[in-house]
């Protein structure tokens, strides 16, 4: 892994924020958070205060990806709706700085919950935790775009044959060899898309228990990260990606509830967290169901094939990004499971 990727030129960052954040101080330290698989994130602690700075890798990137001017853009909009988010500080655009673009948000006190059956709490805790992962979501999908200033964030309608596409090449320009289970999910997705209903939301791409910070005592979102795979989608794609992710095995790289006892954990089952997001958002039912689960496996996928690519090129964010790639054909078997 390049150095690069772990380190920040102080000196260079200090000239730049310093004009740009009232009351910056001086840099006292800049540490790079563990988590993270794509875009590098870091601590930057001043003797006035505390910010968070998330950069793009250097090297080589396949084309949108690693879109930190999409998070800060969409997480400065998002700062007057009931979606909480970091108060957004600066936007670098130039690679002289530290040697990719970046942004500094503001570093926020609470909990991140890396493991999705919450081992280290109550089934009462567990419960209300889910259900605040349900309402911030359905808060997201109900946000006023033209309010917010987002209209033109994505292109409405045919989210999914779109996204089918995107990502079958981004797959094909990661791909390191031949993974059947893709191969078979990249016939059957374009063939199965159901018809577009003309549902707009803000999606936000990777929502799941480990892109949201909670409070330190309290079970309430104080912030939604991780905006970097968001756009106007089909709000169904980013449900039926958090239920994917809990279908996931509970000891994989990435762990889920596949095959724990929801109900003795205080977990809702898929059923119920669906139910819920139904009555949160005014709809009755959501049909077609398994092929949203179906194409939300065959992105992270796509994108976990990502991370393998980069880490075989040096340029992977994360020690871990191998055990993650490695889960992309495990994933896309999981979905041809449910075609057949």
């Amino acid at each position: 892994m390049s150095e690069a990727v772990d380190t920040l030129n102080v000196e260079k960052l200090q000239k730049y924020l310093a004009p740009r954040i009232a009351d910056f101080g001086t840099i006292q330290e800049c540490t790079k958070f563990a988590g993270g698989q794509s875009n590098p994130t870091f601590l930057v602690r001043t003797e006035k205060s505390s910010y968070v700075l998330r950069r793009k890798p250097p090297g080589l990137l396949l084309k949108s990806a690693h879109a930190v001017d999409r998070e800060y853009r969409v997480m400065k909009a998002l700062a007057a709706t009931q979606v909480p988010v970091p108060r957004m500080f600066a936007l670098c655009d130039d690679d002289s700085v530290i040697g990719s673009m970046f942004y500094v948000m503001e570093f926020i006190e609470g909990r991140i919950f890396w493991n999705s059956a919450l081992p280290e709490q109550t089934p009462a805790e567990r419960r209300a935790l889910y259900d605040e992962m349900v309402r911030v979501l359905a808060a997201m999908h109900t946000v006023n775009l033209e309010q917010a200033g987002l209209t033109d964030y994505g292109r409405p309608g045919n989210y999914f044959e779109r996204q089918i596409r995107r990502w079958s090449e981004q797959y094909r320009a990661s791909q390191t060899g031949t993974l059947p289970a893709m191969e078979k999910l990249m016939e059957w997705l374009p063939a199965n898309v159901p018809a577009d209903d003309g549902q707009v939301a803000l999606n936000h791409g990777d929502y799941r228990m480990d892109n949201v910070m909670f409070h330190p005592a309290e079970s309430r979102i104080v912030a939604v990260l991780d905006w970097e795979l968001s756009t106007l989608g089909h709000p169904w794609a980013d449900l039926a990606y958090q239920c994917m992710h809990l279908r996931l095995p509970p000891d994989a790289a990435i762990p889920g509830l596949g095959g724990l006892d929801r109900r003795a954990l205080g977990i809702p089952s898929e059923e119920e967290y669906v139910a819920r997001y139904c009555e949160l958002t005014g709809i009755k039912t959501i049909p077609n169901w398994d092929f949203y689960i179906i194409f939300s496996f065959f992105r992270i996928a796509a994108i976990l094939q990502g991370v393998y690519k980069r880490a075989l090129d040096g340029n992977a964010s994360s020690r871990k990004a191998m055990d993650y790639g490695a889960l992309a054909g495990p994933i896309a078997e999981m979905a041809v499971a449910m075609i057949r």
